[in-house]
């Protein structure tokens, strides 16, 4: 025996494991729709060839076409799922999703600030279906202990414009830029702003979205992509967690975004609808062979309401 009281069978199947994927940890409810949440983030993480250390915040009660309740998690069984295996594993990336409550935004944001060195992606969801006072309660906590932690923020325009700028009364909607600067006074590096508006070029022409990576200093990449009229679920968990992985792969930051970008794009465009609600992303829309022309789920041309679309294929990263 060794002094690790390992056979030597044993070292050389270690040798022979080769270089383990890069490991995102991500905070985010459970859904049992598969839409988003942590299922979502477990299937992306895993698409973008990074493995996934899942820690539940909350359980959403909800099916493809809405959201009916949720049940909080107490924050020290969600501080002792990650303290467990961060013990045991090394992290290289964080993604945060819906953390159910103030008390959990509070327990994970005692995690993170152990790790200051790993790049948070942070998303922000439409939690307007909490009750009032969750819900002032659940943006305070993250404005105070998530922002100043999070190097990207990912969010709707509509959804961060309600979280950053709550006050903002000028007809013209605020700019990447402005949103930037705003998550910049609570500490954050950048914001990943979907589904910024283009003015149409006339009556019935088409609508245009815009998608941008900005700091306080200025936009500095971005893409836009035609909007269509279908809905989809789960497709900002699917972009954060895309870019999450990205940064945990030591992908440089633009770069990052306009890959995560693409994938989402390609599992939006591969996307199904299971039950009758709204459509999923595919996010191994690459494992699938080609369809026939014209078969269903080929192209459905439609993407969610404010998100990005195209046609960009992503290189994997494992």
């Amino acid at each position: 025996m060794n002094p690790q009281n390992q056979p030597p069978a044993a070292e050389d199947d270690a040798a022979e494991e080769g270089v383990a994927p890069a490991c995102v940890m991500s905070f985010n409810a459970s859904d049992a729709s598969g839409a988003g949440g942590l299922a979502g983030d477990i299937a992306t993480i895993a698409a973008m060839g990074a493995h996934a250390l899942p820690v539940v915040t909350a359980i959403v009660m909800r099916d493809t076409a809405e959201i009916f309740d949720r049940h909080e998690i107490e924050g020290d069984v969600v501080v002792e799922q990650a303290r467990g295996i961060l013990e045991d594993v090394t992290i290289a990336g964080w993604k945060v999703g819906f953390l159910g409550s103030a008390e959990a935004v509070s327990s994970v944001a005692e995690v993170l600030s152990d790790y200051p060195d790993v790049p948070l992606v942070s998303y922000m969801p439409n939690v307007g279906w909490l009750d009032d006072e969750e819900h002032q309660s659940y943006l305070d906590a993250y404005r105070e202990l998530i922002l100043p932690q999070t190097e990207v923020l990912v969010g709707n325009h509509k959804t961060l414009t309600d979280f950053l700028l709550p006050e903002w009364d000028n007809e013209r909607p605020p700019s990447a830029r402005e949103l930037a600067v705003a998550a910049g006074e609570h500490g954050t590096r950048f914001v990943l702003v979907t589904g910024v508006m283009l003015p149409s070029k006339g009556k019935g022409s088409e609508q245009w979205v815009d998608n941008v990576l900005a700091s306080p200093q200025g936009a500095l990449t971005g893409e836009k992509f035609e909007r269509f009229d279908a809905s989809f679920v789960g497709a900002g968990d699917t972009l954060s967690a895309a870019l999450a992985s990205l940064l945990a792969a030591g992908s440089e930051l633009q770069a990052a975004v306009g890959e995560a970008l693409a994938f989402l794009d390609n599992s939006l465009d591969a996307g199904f609808r299971p039950g009758m609600g709204n459509v999923i992303p595919d996010r191994f829309f690459w494992a699938l062979p080609p369809g026939e022309e014209g078969e269903p789920g080929e192209d459905p041309g439609s993407g969610p309401q404010g998100e990005p679309e195209g046609k960009t294929a992503p290189r994997q990263v494992h």
